[in-house]
């Protein structure tokens, strides 16, 4: 009985550990296309859209983020991308914002 009670409890504490739940995802953006963008198939986009200016403006050493600029190129790469679902989305954001960003 002694046994059953500690098998019990051990099954118990390996359902509930914390380590057990967590999962380290990681996402190649220059692989996600448009289909994948706008259909919440990696994440939602405004993460994926959040990160993209991160990225862009890290390059360019700018720490400036410009919040309302954000959200309308992230529709407007959403639009295009509603048109364009094939397209991968780095060559998306290049046609919709050009090199600028």
């Amino acid at each position: 009985m002694k046994t059953y009670a500690t098998a019990i409890l051990a099954v118990g504490l390996a359902l509930t550990d914390p380590m057990v739940a967590t999962a380290q995802v990681t996402l190649d953006v220059s692989k996600i296309n448009c289909e994948q963008f706008i259909t919440y198939k990696v994440a939602d986009p405004q993460h994926i859209a959040i990160w993209i200016s991160g990225y862009y403006h890290g390059t360019r050493g700018d720490p400036i983020v410009d919040t309302q600029g954000l959200v309308a190129n992230t529709t407007k790469l959403q639009n295009y991308c509603f048109k364009h679902s094939d397209a991968p989305l780095m060559e998306a954001l290049e046609a919709v914002l050009g090199s600028g960003k």
